[in-house]
């Protein structure tokens, strides 16, 4: 694996970009398990 040198705005965008798509799997797995808890509701 090479490594390549960033300059530190593309640190910051990699970084943004990475919170980003942290956030985006965190509210899907979230509405995954909301949607778990209300079927499991919903079909007594």
């Amino acid at each position: 694996m090479t490594s390549t040198a960033r300059t530190p705005d593309e640190q910051a965008l990699q970084r943004r970009r990475a919170h980003r798509t942290a956030w985006a799997v965190g509210i899907v797995a979230l509405m995954v398990y909301g949607g778990f808890i209300l079927s499991g509701v919903i079909g007594r």
